[in-house]
């Protein structure tokens, strides 16, 4: 995948990675190109998907979701449409902010926000009752060492 890029294309990612709001023409002067074929580069890359989209990252906490929480959930059965409804249902838990499916014992881990510890339990028990769920472990995060929300490439090799 990242022999199709060449150095410009990853510096223009990188830049983005690090400020997402500077303008083409800052962009531009960053890497080294002038602002029609950065204009071009970019498009380029959201059009391949490479760029997915462009975010404000936000505090949680300052939200007021004082809980991070991992859910690991087995589920009774793995057939494809097991697996199909249960993804369809983690979609809509606004609390669920990243799902990942995995290999061994447990089948999915959920990283979760609540306000406070009995709006994570009101959302365990719905979890927990939920079509196909086996069994759930739960664990509080008691801090966050590392949210690294960019790619991990560096340029230069």
């Amino acid at each position: 995948m990242r022999g199709r890029f060449d150095a410009i294309d990853l510096k223009i990612l990188a830049e983005l990675q690090a400020d997402g709001r500077m303008t083409n023409v800052e962009l531009a002067r960053r890497v080294g190109i002038s602002a029609p074929p950065c204009l071009r580069r970019v498009r380029a890359l959201e059009e391949a998907d490479v760029i997915r989209g462009y975010r404000a990252l936000l505090d949680e906490r300052r939200l007021g979701f004082e809980v991070t929480a991992f859910a690991m959930v087995q589920l009774g059965g793995n057939s494809e449409a097991d697996l199909a409804a249960f993804e369809a249902r983690v979609r809509d838990w606004p609390q669920v902010r990243e799902c990942h499916m995995l290999s061994g014992e447990v089948d999915f881990m959920l990283k979760c926000v609540a306000k406070d510890l009995t709006s994570f339990q009101s959302f365990v028990i719905e979890l927990t009752g939920a079509r196909n769920v086996k069994t759930v472990k739960t664990a509080l995060a008691l801090g966050q060492i590392k949210n690294e929300a960019s790619a991990p490439f560096d340029i230069t090799d």
